[in-house]
C-alpha cells in the first residue's frame, strides 16, 4: 500500500486553506491523510488498530481504507478523481474512482462507532456520495440538490454519522450519476457486529466485491457512458477474467463472501462443488427460518447478498455469474453465428488481400481461446486464462475457490493448481463405441401406426349473437 503524506499538496492539488474553509467546524483538526493505491492485487485484511476489535474482510483485488481515530471519533478521507485500473493484465481502463482505484477502497467500522468521512473532489464536475443502506440523517444522506448542495470541484465536504446496524452497505455518488457510476465511482461498506449477533456467525474468511459492467470498444480505454443494456465488460471489482484474483481458503473454513450489484442487470452468481446459504442483505441478516441452501444466488441491481458456505471439498471450484455472456469479455458481442458454414472458398478470396484473416465462429467459439489472434492495443482475448488442462474459455465476471487442506489459517496467498487423487478425473473411454440405436419401424415396433385420416367434416359454430358461422 502507498500512503502519499504529501498528497494534497503540490502542483494541482488542494490547498489546506481552501480545505479548511469548505470542511467548517466539523473538523477541528487538519484532514487525514489521503491514502492512495494503485495496483490491482488483493490486499490483505487490516486488521484493527484501535476502537472495538473485529475480523476484517479481504476486498477481492482491493483493500481497506485506513482511518485514524479523533477523540473517539474514526476518520477516513476519501478522494473522488480519475483514475487508470488495470482490468486484466495487458489492458486498462481510464476510469473514475476514489484513492486510486475503482472501485474504492472498502470501509469497516463497528457497530455504534462514530464515523467522520471527508470527502475530497477532484474530479472536473461536482459529486456527492450516498452511503448505501445505512440508517443515517437526512441530510448525511447524499442526494446532491435534495439533501445536500453537491460537491464542486476542488472542495472537500465532511460526512458524520453513527454507523447503526450491523451489515454491508455500499457507497456511490447520488450526481450525474449516469456519467459518474459508469466511470467507476463505487465502494464497500461493512459494519461489523460490536458483540456476539444472533444472526451473523464468526467465519474464518471474509470476501467482498462489487459487480459493474462497462462498455469499452477494443483498443479504446474509456468506457462509453450513455450505454444502457449492452455493456462488452463485466466485471468483479472492476477487473475481468483472467484479471480476477482466486479466493483461496483452508478445507473446514467457514466462508462468507459478500456480492454488491451496481451494474444496469441482475447477475445469477453461482458456486461450483459446494451449498450456500443467504445470510444477509443490505437490509441487515437474514432470519434462519428463511435461509435455505442453494448453489446460485441471483443479485438484483442496487443489491447485496451474503453468502456463506463451509469449504468442506478439496479442489479448483469456479464461481461465476451463470449469465454465459456475463462470462466473456469484449468482441465476443455481435459476432453472427457462423456455425455449419463452410468458410473455405470465401477465406481463399479473402486472405489474398487481408492476410492475416481469421475465421470465426465455423465450429463454435471455442478455437478462438486457443488461437494466437491479433489484437488491437489494449485490448484482452474475448476469453481465455490458462488452467492445468489448458485454455479455461472463460471471460468477465468468473474466477475461481481454491480449497487446500494445507492452507495455514489466516495465509491468503494462491496455492498451485489442485492436484487431484488418482482416479478422480474425468477420462478419454478407450473401449469400442457401441451400434447406434435405431428407432422402430412403424408398424413393426411397440408404437401403433398412424390411423388414416378421417373425411372432411363440416362444422357450425353457433355465436352469442344467434348468427350460424362455418
Amino acid at each position: 500500500m502507498t500512503n502519499r503524506r504529501n498528497f494534497l499538496t503540490g502542483a494541482g492539488a488542494i490547498s489546506g486553506a481552501v480545505a479548511a474553509a469548505s470542511v467548517g467546524t466539523a473538523a477541528l483538526a487538519a484532514l487525514p491523510e489521503a491514502v492512495t493505491r494503485t495496483e490491482p492485487d488483493t490486499m490483505p485484511p487490516l486488521a484493527p488498530h484501535g476502537g472495538r476489535p473485529y475480523n476484517p474482510v479481504v476486498t477481492l483485488n482491493g483493500w481497506t481504507l485506513p482511518w485514524r481515530m479523533n477523540n473517539g471519533v474514526k476518520e477516513f478521507h476519501l478522494v473522488a478523481e480519475p483514475v487508470v485500473r488495470e482490468m486484466a493484465p495487458g489492458f486498462k481502463a481510464h476510469l473514475w474512482g476514489y484513492n486510486g482505484q475503482s472501485p474504492g477502497p472498502t470501509i469497516e467500522v463497528v457497530e455504534g462507532d462514530r464515523v467522520r468521512i471527508f470527502v475530497t473532489n477532484r474530479l472536473p464536475e461536482h459529486t456527492s456520495i450516498h452511503w448505501h443502506g445505512q440508517r443515517l440523517p437526512n441530510g448525511m444522506d447524499g442526494v446532491g440538490g435534495l439533501t445536500q448542495k453537491q460537491i464542486p470541484p476542488g472542495k472537500t465536504f465532511v460526512y458524520e454519522f453513527v454507523a447503526r446496524r450491523p451489515g454491508t452497505f455500499m457507497y456511490h455518488p447520488h450526481a450525474d450519476e449516469m456519467v459518474q457510476m459508469a466511470m467507476g465511482m463505487m465502494g464497500f461498506w461493512v459494519t461489523h457486529p460490536k458483540t456476539r449477533h444472533p444472526l451473523i456467525d464468526e467465519v474464518d474468511r471474509d470476501f467482498v466485491f462489487l459487480l459493474s459492467a462497462y462498455d469499452i470498444e477494443p483498443g479504446s480505454y474509456t468506457p462509453k457512458i450513455m450505454t444502457m443494456l449492452d455493456f462488452n465488460l463485466f466485471t468483479f471489482n472492476s477487473r475481468i477474467f483472467p484479471g480476477i484474483d482466486s479466493m483461496n481458503v483452508r478445507r473446514g473454513d467457514r466462508v462468507r463472501i459478500r456480492i454488491g450489484n451496481l451494474s444496469m442487470t441482475s447477475h445469477p452468481m453461482h458456486l461450483h462443488g459446494h451449498e450456500f446459504v443467504i445470510t444477509g442483505t443490505d437490509g441487515g441478516p437474514t432470519p434462519r427460518s428463511a435461509r435455505w441452501p442453494e448453489v446460485t444466488a441471483d443479485v438484483a441491481v442496487g443489491q447485496m447478498r451474503q453468502i456463506e458456505f463451509v469449504a468442506d471439498e478439496e479442489g479448483d471450484w469456479a464461481f461465476h455469474c451463470h449469465k454465459s455472456h456475463h462470462t466473456m469479455n469484449a468482441m465476443g458481442h455481435d459476432v453472427p453465428t457462423m456455425i455449419g458454414v463452410d468458410h473455405r472458398d470465401v477465406v481463399r478470396q479473402i486472405t489474398k488481400l487481408v492476410p492475416d484473416y481469421m475465421v470465426m465462429g465455423e465450429r463454435g467459439m471455442a478455437d478462438m481461446a486457443e488461437m494466437e489472434m491479433p489484437l488491437p492495443d489494449n485490448t484482452v482475448p474475448m476469453m481465455g486464462g490458462q488452467g492445468p488442462f489448458g485454455s479455461l474459455e472463460m471471460g468477465g465476471m468468473f474466477t475461481v475457490v481454491k480449497v487446500r487442506a494445507g492452507q495455514k489459517r489466516g495465509d491468503y496467498g494462491n496455492p498451485d493448481w489442485f492436484r487431484h487423487p488418482a482416479g478422480t478425473v474425468a477420462y478419454e473411454f478407450q473401449g469400442a463405441a457401441p451400434g447406434a440405436q435405431r428407432a422402430p419401424v412403424p408398424g413393426k415396433g411397440s408404437m401403433p401406426p398412424r390411423a388414416a385420416p378421417g373425411r372432411d367434416v363440416e362444422v357450425q359454430i353457433r355465436k352469442p349473437s344467434g348468427h350460424v358461422g362455418h
